[in-house]
């Protein structure tokens, strides 16, 4: 995905620089969201049994940042994450990649990592369905199952002994995607959460916040049981031929202008937040090519600002 520039004029810079110090002052209200560099002090209110966890360090008594980052604070440990570290895979992370080669018995895919990951025939459901062995003629057939550049989602199953990631694809729920937009954004602004995979009914789109920053919009799809391989090879054909209504390719794109927008203001990429902005770009009546311009840009981080405030008035309530 190509970075966003956004030309502002006067007036837009000056409400841009207002939302982001408020942004600034709401952050540094708590310790948990606030912005340090090095050797900044982290403000723990001297409270006893703070742990010191990743990117901190004690010094003269106080604890003290030893990373640029965000702190970040899961009851007594305090820690910071890093603005703009790689993508570190985790056991279990839902990722999306694009296929770059087929080797023997494997496929070997990009996924944003300092190395290809690699997703084994065996590691992955046949499109028969059938749990077997697989044979010669599978190995054949590769091709027809994925091929160079398609786009598959899967789940990080281990590490190789070479630092490799090796992901597995046993659920309807993977496996390759389809007539939709694969966006690029930084890892560090997609959290992991319990549901990655979300069924956007109002749009009729399908959203997958890949761990490793590779986010997937695309037309819904049902998945198939096994018992249903049958019919779906009848009627592969029609499929073929079907197309994407127009309403759900526009969904699609004002779906991904919203992850566009809310990744080129650093802000923390979320389903909720996605939906947010889109219901704000069609409230305003804005096209789907403007949500991209410089008003609805400011607009945006203006509303972030307001959504901040409202949360810590809760928390004080």
């Amino acid at each position: 995905m190509r970075e966003l520039h956004v030309s502002l004029n006067q007036t837009q810079k000056v409400r841009l620089q207002a939302a982001f110090q408020h942004l600034s002052d709401i952050g540094s209200q708590a310790s948990s969201g606030l912005l340090v560099s090095v050797s900044d002090t982290i403000p723990v209110n001297n409270e006893d049994g703070i742990l010191k966890g990743h990117g901190t360090s004690e010094h003269d008594g106080q604890v003290v940042a030893t990373l640029c980052g965000v702190v970040e604070r899961v009851n007594k440990l305090v820690y910071v994450r890093a603005l703009r570290a790689r993508y570190k895979p985790e056991v279990g992370d839902i990722i999306v990649g694009r296929v770059i080669e087929i080797a023997p018995k494997r496929w070997k895919l990009e996924i944003n990592f300092s190395q290809d990951a690699v997703l084994m025939l065996q590691s992955m459901n046949l499109p028969d369905g059938i749990q077997r062995r697989r044979t010669v003629v599978d190995e054949l057939n590769m091709r027809t199952i994925f091929e160079e550049n398609d786009v598959i989602c899967a789940e990080v199953r281990g590490f190789q002994h070479d630092g490799s990631l090796h992901l597995q694809a046993r659920s309807q729920k993977y496996g390759k995607l389809e007539r939709g937009q694969l966006l690029r954004v930084p890892a560090y602004l997609v959290k992991r959460r319990k549901q990655h995979f979300h069924d956007l009914e109002q749009y009729g789109v399908d959203l997958i916040l890949g761990c490793n920053g590779f986010i997937w919009v695309g037309e819904h799809v049902v998945p198939a049981d096994n018992e249903m391989v049958e019919d779906q090879e009848s009627t592969l054909k029609d499929k073929e031929q079907s197309y994407t209504p127009l309403e759900i390719r526009q969904n699609i794109c004002r779906i991904a202008n919203s992850v566009r927008l809310i990744s080129a203001l650093g802000f923390a990429i979320s389903v909720d937040a996605i939906i947010d902005t889109a219901e704000a770009s069609k409230s305003s009546n804005i096209d789907i090519k403007d949500m991209l311009g410089a008003e609805f840009y400011v607009q945006t981080a203006e509303r972030e600002v307001q959504k901040r405030i409202s949360l810590l008035k809760k928390k004080r309530g």
